[in-house]
């Protein structure tokens, strides 16, 4: 989530919080709503803790598949680098084409995928450079014990590579449901008012603001740490970011250029098909 953003909506959240709880107290006995504070206290214990628990559940849900996307694009670009490594088992033409093709999936996962989930746009859809290779490895009969040694590594690469890919776009849309949501806003909700009842108007003014605003600030901090869980893709700090796949990509070019291999990637810088 921006900082800025985040920053901006904690002091406007906390600011109509604050000036609720102050426009209450000038209206408020003195010694608050409640006759009986320490029961007052009990019951907003309850209300906290249950809150605290169901938000610490929440928050694990989300923790989880930001950590799973994370694990998934680091495995799926370990993949590509070790499928490339593979692919130097295969004969000519396959070998280096289907090297080239690995290129292009990785520069569309950094330059394409990864925009369009931020933008929440990914669905369902398969990368193309895992059709094309698809489609160059089904044309591909191996002949030597080595060459099905390196098909069969390759299949079992391939298999992790879309595990790892649906790892990462599974968390792009959200993972919290909407009915987890509710129940959260509606949680808040009670507690802000029941907040409004502990108004007094024999405290200061400054202590009934530090009463409503430190608990206003902390419920709104932890509902932007569960916004940017959620959508792990967003844009601004702690945004998952294509890291591994980019670094795969340098080694990649580093390691075929120090072998001397003839591979020439059938895409642009971006990972788009070349015209034809």
């Amino acid at each position: 989530m921006n900082i800025v953003w985040a920053v901006l909506i904690s002091v406007a959240v906390t600011a109509v919080a604050v000036a609720a709880m102050l426009f209450v107290r000038a209206r408020a006995p003195e010694g608050s709503y409640f006759t009986d504070g320490d029961r007052a206290s009990g019951v907003f214990g309850v209300l906290a803790t249950g809150f605290s628990i169901l938000l610490g559940f929440v928050v694990f849900l989300a923790f989880t598949s930001y950590d799973n996307s994370r694990a998934g694009a680091e495995t799926e670009a370990l993949m590509v680098l070790q499928q490339i490594e593979t692919a130097q088992s295969f004969p000519a033409p396959t070998g280096p084409k289907v090297t080239g093709q690995l290129v292009c999936y990785g520069r569309s996962v950094v330059h394409d995928e990864w925009d369009r989930m931020r933008a929440g746009t990914l669905g369902d859809e398969v990368n193309p450079w895992g059709v094309r290779m698809f489609q160059t490895l089904s044309a591909y009969d191996p002949k030597t014990a080595r060459e099905q040694s390196a098909y069969d590594a390759w299949l079992s690469q391939t298999s992790t590579r879309e595990e790892a890919r649906l790892d990462r776009v599974h968390a792009s849309s959200g993972v919290i449901p909407v009915t987890l949501w509710i129940v959260l806003f509606v949680i808040g909700g009670v507690i802000f008012a029941y907040m409004l009842f502990f108004a007094d108007s024999g405290e200061a003014r400054r202590t009934q603001a530090m009463l409503m605003g430190s608990v206003t600030v902390v419920i709104t901090i932890l509902f932007l740490l569960l916004v940017s869980l959620d959508k792990p893709y967003h844009n601004g700090v702690g945004s998952l970011e294509p890291v591994a796949m980019e670094r795969t990509l340098r080694i990649v070019d580093q390691a075929l250029a120090a072998v001397s291999a003839d591979v020439t990637p059938p895409c642009t810088s971006a990972g788009a098909a070349n015209p034809s």
